[in-house]
């Protein structure tokens, strides 16, 4: 039987991974769920934790701050999230695995038996570079598209990031605009996306936008700096970012070149 604490920041998530390991995953224990790294690191201090599955996009603290905690725990990591593009940074992290929301009942139950047989080896000899091959293995095998899941109210929206034409800021909301005409409304802040998203694709042009390149027609001065979509939208670049919105679009005209 295996320990494990559960780390998310929204509700939903928490209590579905909970149901599908409940439901799943005989040999897990959970000692303990946290909103927040700060709550995770209180468990840890509590309880004797094998294995987190750790949320990476938090609000204040992100999942990798926890990660010093952990080794110093010894409880071994499965980053459960939205975004495919943490991959990179959850093998230098070292994690066992790699979830991505929604998570897949049988992604998850391979997870939990790959991390079970490792962690039994590793109470004799712990092994860095096995772990780093091991997640790195996984994520060659699920050929992962690049996808986000939004969060909406009843579960997620697996969104293609091709398919966001612009995000809006609207307070402490997020709205994306799709190709296909539809809008979802997100309860997180437009800085956690400008952080995910591929900077040599989106760009954030004002404090309230952030444009997906591959639909900009048109960038001008007739009317104030602004930029027009391929979907006719109209959005308006702040002063003190049109040099650097410049330079990005010379990169991106560089990028999609070398294709």
């Amino acid at each position: 039987m295996l320990n494990a604490i559960i780390v998310d920041d929204e509700e939903f998530a928490r209590s579905s991974l909970y149901f599908l390991l409940q439901e799943n995953c005989e040999n897990i224990n959970i000692s303990g769920i946290a909103k927040s790294v700060s709550e995770a690191r209180t468990l840890l201090q509590q309880h004797s934790v094998d294995l987190i599955f750790l949320d990476i996009a938090m609000p204040g603290e992100n999942g990798f701050e926890l990660i010093p905690q952990a080794a110093q725990s010894k409880s071994h990591v499965i980053f459960t999230t939205a975004y495919d593009q943490y991959a990179l940074k959850a093998i230098k992290a070292n994690a066992l695995d790699y979830l991505l929301k929604p998570i897949d009942i049988d992604e998850l139950k391979e997870a939990v038996t790959k991390a079970s047989k490792y962690i039994e080896r590793s109470k004799n000899e712990f092994s860095r570079v096995e772990s780093l091959h091991n997640l790195a293995a996984n994520l060659s095998e699920r050929n992962e598209i690049r996808k986000i899941s939004l969060p909406n109210g009843q579960g997620y929206s697996l969104i293609n990031i091709d398919d966001i034409i612009h995000i809006e800021a609207d307070s402490n909301y997020s709205i994306f605009y799709l190709a296909n005409n539809e809008k979802i409304t997100v309860s997180k802040v437009l800085k956690e996306y400008e952080e995910i998203l591929p900077d040599h694709q989106f760009v954030r042009i004002h404090k309230s936008s952030i444009v997906n390149l591959n639909y900009l027609r048109e960038y001008n001065s007739k009317n104030g700096l602004e930029v027009i979509l391929k979907n006719g939208d109209k959005i308006a670049v702040s002063r003190r970012r049109a040099s650097d919105f410049a330079e990005r679009i010379k990169l991106y005209t560089s990028f999609d070149s070398d294709k």
